[in-house]
């Protein structure tokens, strides 16, 4: 199974990650103890906004208001969110309402904040924030109809109507339902059939329903709307990437002979190049880039990321040093990637040059476990495992990734078991630390202990359940095994949910579809992943696939090439071997 050291759901998601995610907008970390004159302010409002006006603020209301500040001092949140909503529907004073949805995110209660925000938006409608946290709200609930009329009013508005419907590409993202999201903006598009963003936003919709054509002829009048729009060509390439790569590549040239200064594109295309190994057409588009970006360091970074990807080393350094004389903001993080040009150049001590220049901060303990690494290759591993053991000033969050850092070398090295001991201990050092426990669960599997594996995946997801790599390994392992295919299905849905372009979810869904025998499912989604990451295991799994359709000459293509670039890789060689003609 794909599975990255660092690989980080739909509507039956708990009510506290819905909630979590409808309220994003609104998070806010709020400070509780008002002075005397803005509590003043609040109550005297409240006064004038009650729909029986009084003369004095009622006792009652003084000690509601004053048990909710203490409440909220002392950090009983939920009272103080109850408190501030039973104000506020008494008070019909907005500012106590947006209180108590505020409060009621911080203390992880739905239900509140739900009724919170609710009446919020009832009280102030002219509030965008309040809008938009109750237009959350209801779409992460699933309650799209309900969700409706906040969404037109939203895009009524001319001077906001355009920015609004490319907001519901991220808004109605995470909704499992595709089909009823088609439906729902396809009525909202309809009053504007002028708008470019309206088409991007019903093609970008159809197409994640699995409506090409449909998808395809909405973008065809955005850009007829729109001539030259970025966006929106980078879309239609990604929808015809699932007729062909070739297809898309011959879009993307087109685009750009037209519209020549697309470096979106131009960088889109590149990127999709590198990724299909055609790295001799991807260096003249390289070579564009840098000289469109002025010696943007940015540009630069990104040039000789993808020319690491493609090999060109020696281009890659030159890229990255440019990039460090016109001060890219983030030094250390180029003296990594040097770091990585060197190792592959088989120069470990230049690596190690690289490494020692990063600062104490935020890359300083990536850099000394890249030189652990170094370490574990030219002496030994026991000699990096304790170089690691002995970094100082350490906190209690990187001591977990030191010990990942560890197993992992103790992986590498085919020290299976060692690894397991290593993360049991570790898991029993830092409880209730779901990365640890993860990777101790990926241990117990290679050590064939498959049921406390699938013990330490589901104690993962709920201790956070929106891991998306604990319902993904969870779900790959039982469908490898040919066991649960159901629910394995269920756990690689949310997983995909939860992170919708990863490419080891994107494969094990075709994996799973596989194994319950839906073959053209199957294909699709293992082609989306490989044309994301040529990784040799999806590239197993794409061509089993293509062989039991019958297509035998693409599978044996598919298996050569990733055996060229990956000849040592165990699936992929016996995968290839099982299905040798």
């Amino acid at each position: 199974m794909p599975n990255p050291k660092s690989m980080p759901a739909h509507k039956n998601l708990s009510s506290q990650r819905t909630f979590k995610l409808a309220l994003s907008s609104v998070a806010i970390a709020l400070t509780l103890n008002l002075n005397a004159h803005a509590a003043d302010d609040i109550k005297v409002a409240a006064v004038q906004q009650t729909e029986a006006p009084q003369t004095q603020v009622s006792s009652e209301f003084i000690f509601k208001y004053l048990v909710g500040e203490i409440a909220g001092q002392r950090g009983d949140l939920n009272l103080a969110s109850n408190l501030f909503l039973d104000l506020a529907k008494s008070s019909r004073d907005p500012r106590l309402a947006e209180r108590a949805a505020k409060v009621a995110v911080s203390a992880n209660n739905p239900q509140v904040a739900m009724q919170a925000v609710s009446l919020w938006a009832d009280l102030d409608p002219d509030s965008i924030e309040a809008q938009q946290a109750s237009t959350q709200m209801l779409v992460a609930s699933g309650k799209l109809d309900e969700a409706k009329p906040y969404l037109q009013k939203l895009l009524a508005k001319e001077d906001t109507r355009a920015n609004g419907f490319l907001y519901l590409n991220t808004l109605l993202a995470r909704q499992q339902d595709k089909n009823a999201v088609l439906l729902l903006v396809q009525e909202l598009a309809q009053p504007y059939p002028k708008v470019p963003e309206a088409h991007f936003t019903v093609g970008h919709s159809a197409w994640a329903a699995g409506k090409n054509e449909l998808a395809l002829y909405e973008l065809s009048i955005a850009e007829s709307l729109h001539p030259g729009w970025e966006m929106n060509a980078i879309l239609q390439g990604q929808v015809l990437f699932s007729q062909s790569p070739d297809e898309t590549l011959k879009f993307y040239r087109e685009f750009l002979k037209k519209y020549p200064e697309s470096n979106e594109v131009r960088l889109t295309m590149a990127r999709l190049l590198v990724n299909q190994k055609r790295f001799a057409e991807a260096k003249p588009e390289f070579l564009k880039l840098v000289k469109a970006s002025n010696n943007n360091p940015e540009i630069l970074v990104v040039v000789g990321l993808l020319s690491f990807q493609a090999g060109e080393f020696t281009e890659s350094e030159s890229y990255f040093q440019q990039a460090l004389k016109a001060d890219f903001k983030d030094p250390d993080q180029i003296y990594l990637y040097l770091g990585q040009i060197a190792e592959k150049q088989k120069n470990d001590t230049q690596a190690l040059a690289y490494y020692n220049k990063v600062q104490p901060g935020e890359r300083y303990l990536e850099a000394k476990i890249s030189i652990a690494g170094v370490i574990a290759r030219t002496q030994n591993v026991d000699a990096a495992i304790t170089m690691l053991s002995e970094l100082k000033e350490v906190n209690t969050e990187q001591m977990t990734v030191v010990s990942q850092a560890q197993a992992n070398l103790l992986n590498q090295a085919k020290r299976y078991q060692e690894a397991y001991d290593l993360l049991n201990k570790a898991v029993n050092t830092y409880p209730n630390t779901p990365d640890i426990i993860y990777d101790f669960a990926m241990a117990a599997e290679r050590v064939g202990q498959i049921e406390v594996s699938e013990r330490e995946l589901r104690k993962v997801i709920l201790i956070k359940p929106d891991f998306a790599q604990a319902y993904n390994a969870l779900g790959y392992s039982l469908a490898d095994r040919n066991q649960k295919l159901d629910e394995a299905n269920k756990l690689i849905e949310k997983a995909l949910y939860l992170s919708p372009n990863d490419h080891y979810i994107l494969d094990s869904m075709g994996w799973v579809k596989y194994r319950l025998g839906k073959l053209d499912q199957a294909a699709d989604y293992l082609q989306r992943a490989y044309s994301t990451q040529s990784d040799p295991e999806i590239a197993a799994h794409l061509g089993e696939v293509l062989w039991q359709q019958g297509k035998h000459d693409e599978a044996q293509q598919t298996w050569e090439d990733a055996l060229r670039a990956y000849p040592d890789n165990e699936v992929l060689i016996n995968t290839s071997k099982k299905f040798k003609r």
